[in-house]
């Protein structure tokens, strides 16, 4: 695949950027391992005011870096000006909280005793550089919920981005270096993905982290655990969104469509799997249905637009795949269903009916605005339906029923449960999942020490 620009509103192909040769690409890993040495030193404090110089740049470049994102891979501009400030929302949370993350941990002085010694401590040390090998559909947060914790525990940033949001990705490493980090620090290597696997053995790269697709993940996962180097995966996602009888029809209706849409529906942790009780299946689909088909599809870079294009011609390519294997095996269209006359790669809302465990969307991940439907005759039915699944990233819970919502904690197979609300990341809370979505976590303590050395520390009597 080209490292380019191509918006997918109307195919066109802006700019086009040669990957680096294996000269400049030994001058970039020298430099982060030469810059690590004396990174690695610098104080929290130190750090924390690069990192909110580089929040409030981003803040000043808001409306210009989310034109470049929606231009690139096609979400709607009012959203990606939302993503450009929550980057710098997890920004200054990670600048203003990394040093209590981090702090040194004393064991029970009964247990340091026992074991002989005077003291002991546990310190979280940084690892070095750090591969990022991040998609193109949340171009910039998935980047800065890498970096942010990453550069904070002292760590340096090599960044593999999507070879279709150059642009985004030449922004963060200037980005960075704007706010006055070393240079070093957080450099983008415009390469292709058969690159990877070479700077992911080189013995100066010390771990890896992935944002992407299943396969992607298993490769990286294969190299890493033959050079035994630490990876955190975060792949695909298939998230159920649960509607009981007690919940609030109207409101989890409404909450839905933009559960299933957010970013023109290529997120992996959008709902797309609709698991609603028999009691409320019908009024529920009436509304969901409606709000979905009421949706205004179009120019991305448009206020109003709701749902811009899907971010490559494959990907609306495997998209109608699925759901036209569905409709072949009985499914039903109630609402989209088929790509539009015209230039772009746009796909309409659409909603599936009658799907069943034999049918390709049923166990692949819709990367786009298509929901599928299912009915429940009871919980325990639903938590089955929802759990039927290789993937195992979030989900999402409506009822009213305390009882109901500690059993969905309880047996729902994802790394979240989110009741009666839309699952969301924030820095405050871990992110991640099970089974086939991956392992590791990002955002939060969990996330700011999955590439540190935990260090034990003792003194003897």
């Amino acid at each position: 695949m080209p490292i380019a620009t191509v918006n997918p509103a109307n195919g066109e192909t802006l700019e086009t950027y040669e990957a680096m040769d294996e000269e400049e690409l030994e001058r970039r890993l020298q430099l982060a391992e030469a810059t690590f040495r004396t990174y690695r030193t610098t104080t929290f404090a130190e750090r924390a005011r690069m990192l909110h110089r580089a929040a409030d740049l981003l803040d000043e470049d808001q409306r210009d870096i989310a034109r470049t994102m929606t231009v690139e891979m096609g979400k709607p501009v009012v959203q990606a000006r939302a993503e450009a400030a929550k980057c710098a929302r997890a920004m200054r949370w990670y600048a203003e909280h990394a040093q209590e993350l981090l702090a040194d941990q004393e064991p029970a002085d009964a247990d340091v005793k026992d074991s002989g010694g005077s003291r002991a401590v546990v310190r979280y040390r940084p690892l070095g550089p750090v591969l990022a090998v991040m998609p193109w559909n949340f171009p910039l947060w998935q980047v800065v919920r890498f970096a942010a914790p990453a550069l904070m525990a002292g760590n340096v940033g090599l960044l593999k981005h999507a070879s279709n949001v150059p642009r985004t990705a030449l922004y963060l490493e200037e980005l960075f270096h704007r706010a006055g980090f070393p240079e070093g620090c957080f450099q983008t290597l415009l390469v292709g993905s058969g690159a990877v696997d070479e700077i992911l053995r080189d013995e100066r790269v010390k771990a890896a982290t992935l944002t992407g697709s299943e396969p992607a993940g298993r490769a990286v996962a294969a190299t890493a655990g033959e050079m035994i180097k630490k990876t955190v995966l975060e792949l695909g996602g298939s998230d159920p969104y649960v509607v009981m009888p007690s919940a609030d029809l109207d409101r989890a209706a409404e909450v839905a469509v933009t559960a299933r849409v957010q970013n023109n529906g290529q997120s992996c942790i959008a709902a797309k799997r609709f698991i609603v009780h028999t009691d409320v299946y019908d009024a529920f689909t009436e509304r969901f249905v409606a709000g979905m088909a009421a949706l205004k599809v179009g120019d991305p870079l448009e206020e109003e637009t709701d749902v811009g294009p899907l971010a490559s011609e494959q990907g609306r390519s495997d998209l109608e795949e699925l759901v036209d294997d569905a409709r072949r095996s009985g499914a039903r269209a109630l609402c989209g269903g088929a790509r539009p006359e015209g230039p772009g790669w746009y796909y309409p809302p659409t909603v599936l009916a009658g799907v069943t465990r034999e049918m390709r969307i049923h166990r692949e991940e819709a990367f786009g605005p298509v929901a599928t439907m299912y009915r429940a005759a009871d919980l325990d039915a639903a938590v089955l339906i929802a759990n039927d699944s290789p993937f195992g990233l979030s989900s999402n819970v409506w009822t009213r029923d305390e009882a109901e919502v500690d059993r969905f904690v309880r047996d729902l197979e994802a790394g979240g449960v989110f009741v009666n609300g839309m699952t969301a990341s924030h820095p405050a809370f871990p992110f991640g999942g099970v089974k086939r979505s991956g392992y590791g976590r990002e955002l939060s303590g969990h996330g700011i020490r999955e590439f540190c050395n935990i260090t034990t520390v003792w003194h003897g009597a």
